[in-house]
């Protein structure tokens, strides 16, 4: 049985959110997205795209977590040169996202704000705006924890483990069965291993234009605060 899916029934979609709400009592959020880059071997071609923003060579995985850490979209296809919110844009997920109302993602300042795609307000002016800001931070954190535990149980995917030997379809394929794996310890209550040091955590700034329609979704959250 595939371990990694998507909320799909309205069941699904509540508990989802309910979690989530708790964290940070941001409503209607589905999921927290973010990328993380894999080390692999440099590849015999096209090996230039493949030297991340850190100088080493990698794949830049995208996923989606749920308020538990659990897996529930993966795509892993992707040079380390792509930035996070190139895969975003060309991933089918984001097509479904675009015809569902108030079903959100959050994501870091390296997205661009969508109104599916919430992100931290870049310079908080107002009470509100720090207030919301700190509840996307608490309620985003949930990415980057599952991250961390993820490499830290498979440390093949972790830099201190040296790089997958291996090319880069043959990675992607790895990486998606440890996240598969990393869903099947959390449903068997399996504990998390003593985490490592991230080593994948500063942020690619978005530098597009921001989306109307996601400003004022992003400001209809802020009001809440």
């Amino acid at each position: 049985m595939d371990t990694i899916h998507f909320p799909i029934t309205a069941e699904d979609f509540r508990r989802v959110k309910t979690g989530f709400f708790r964290l940070g009592k941001i409503p209607n959020v589905i999921g927290a997205v973010d990328g993380t880059l894999i080390p692999i071997i440099a590849p015999s071609e096209a090996e230039e795209v493949y030297v991340c923003r850190k100088g080493y060579h990698a794949i830049n995985v995208q996923a989606v977590v749920d308020h538990e850490m659990r897996f529930t979209d993966v795509v892993a296809q992707w040079p380390g040169s792509v930035h996070d919110s190139t895969i975003m844009e060309n991933c089918a997920l984001k097509q479904w996202l675009t015809t569902t109302n108030n079903n959100w993602l959050l994501g870091d300042s390296g997205y661009g704000l969508k109104p599916y795609l919430l992100t931290p307000i870049g310079t908080p002016s107002t009470p509100s705006e720090v207030l919301y800001n700190n509840a996307h931070v608490k309620t985003r954190l949930v990415v980057e924890r599952a991250f961390g535990i993820l490499k830290s149980r498979f440390r093949c995917l972790h830099k201190s483990g040296g790089c997958l030997l291996v090319k880069p379809s043959k990675a992607a394929q790895i990486v998606s069965v440890c996240m598969r794996l990393h869903n099947l310890c959390k449903e068997m209550n399996v504990p998390a291993p003593l985490v490592l040091e991230d080593d994948d955590h500063d942020e690619q700034l978005f530098d597009g234009p921001l989306n109307g329609n996601g400003v004022q979704t992003r400001q209809s959250v802020v009001n809440l605060f």
